[in-house]
């Protein structure tokens, strides 16, 4: 039976329809290809995205666990046919072809880890002759500082212009990211010494006076002893811990409240306290030692040179994505501008431990959670600490 008018119409129109579809999703695909830039544009972000990806596994270090990893990228960003990382001790890794000549890379390198110059060594320096498959090799320093701390090592079958500068390029990048690890270390080295430079505060000065008061009651009052040895033992246990640069603010809290015991026992009802505190913020991560020196501010240079009774108040809120902490003490107070020296360096003065804890809450936190204060002699001081109550990576 012969298609009627109508049906071959039809047909018609759905063929037409297909292949304006088909028109359309090409000219889409087309599209979307375009705007992935030029291809110098590409190249580029190829380029960042292979730094970026070899930075992430070198920011710990030259080790060979992130070395391995990075060799990859670096190799493909050189475009060359083998990629080695050294330190001054050995191969650290070696990503693609020429691993006979492994064994032999650190002697290879010996005169670019000593003098810091890099070393184009050709085919017929390689022993590898010109037969096919052979390679010459580019050999640059990384430099940390003025240290020569290892070498970036291309294999290709020539070592042109092009493969000496970029090779040279790669090595410097590398010796940027070591230097990042090393600045690492030593933030955190110097946490660290900030941390036992308070313990060594606390150590000769409120150790002493508390013995003396826990002296004082071994024959009037033996039973307030006994309690007042257990919480010095308690609080210097603490103090003097040796794991950990986090706490959480209910440790800090309960830290506070066995020093604040203490005293009491020397300066009796010339000590008062409140505490206002939200429970939502009882588990923020805080740093280790950071809340009770400045409690020992408020009691040593605010309460102590004060006539009569003075009084602290600790209140901790919920504010937010951050924990807001404030410290308040009405005693002698201090000159700002002095104040302002003494946070910045200029001299120690008798607050080391505000600077302390000022400079670590920088440090961890960024310039904007430096500690706020608020003072003038005869009024008192107020200072507000905020941390943030999501911290991932700090674990108390």
């Amino acid at each position: 039976m012969p298609d009627s008018p109508l049906l071959t119409a039809a047909a018609v129109a759905v063929i037409v329809l297909a292949i304006a579809v088909v028109v359309g999703v090409g000219i889409k695909l087309l599209r979307s290809f375009r705007e992935l830039g030029t291809d110098a544009e590409r190249a580029t972000y190829n380029t960042l995205h292979a730094a970026s990806s070899a930075g992430q596994h070198l920011r710990t270090g030259l080790n060979p666990a992130g070395a391995a990893k990075a060799s990859r990228q670096l190799r493909n960003l050189l475009g060359c046919d083998a990629l080695a990382i050294t330190d001054t001790a050995g191969v650290l890794a070696w990503d693609g072809a020429a691993e006979e000549l492994k064994p032999r890379l650190m002697e290879l390198a010996a005169d670019v880890l000593i003098g810091g110059r890099t070393a184009v060594l050709q085919a017929r320096d390689l022993g590898t002759g010109h037969a096919p498959g052979s390679f010459a090799a580019v050999i640059a320093p990384v430099r940390a500082g003025s240290r020569v701390v290892g070498v970036v090592a291309a294999f290709a079958p020539s070592a042109g212009a092009g493969l000496v500068r970029a090779t040279s390029e790669v090595a410097d990048w590398v010796a940027v990211q070591v230097e990042l690890a090393e600045l690492d270390a030593s933030r955190t080295l110097l946490m660290e010494a900030e941390v036992r430079a308070l313990r060594a505060q606390i150590s000769p000065h409120f150790i002493y006076n508390s013995l003396n008061a826990i002296a004082s009651f071994i024959n009037t009052d033996p039973e307030r002893a006994r309690e007042l040895v257990v919480e010095f033992a308690d609080f210097t246990r603490y103090s003097f811990r040796r794991h950990g640069d986090f706490t959480t603010l209910a440790e800090e809290l309960r830290c506070i409240d066995r020093y604040l015991l203490l005293e009491r026992a020397r300066f009796g009802d010339r000590v008062q306290v409140s505490l206002r505190i939200a429970p939502e913020v009882l588990s923020t991560v805080i740093p280790f030692l950071s809340l009770q020196p400045l409690v020992e501010n408020a009691v040593r240079h605010g309460l102590e040179a004060k006539e009569g009774a003075g009084h602290i108040t600790i209140t901790a809120n919920d504010s937010g994505a951050y924990a807001e902490v404030t410290i308040e003490d009405d005693g002698v107070g201090m000159d700002p501008a002095e104040l302002q020296a003494m946070l910045a360096g200029h001299h120690d003065g008798d607050h080391v431990g505000l600077r302390n804890v000022d400079a670590r809450l920088r440090q961890v936190y960024g310039d904007q959670h430096g500690l706020v204060i608020e003072t003038a002699p005869g009024e008192g001081t107020l200072i507000t600490m905020r941390v943030p109550k999501s911290q991932p990576g700090h674990d108390a």
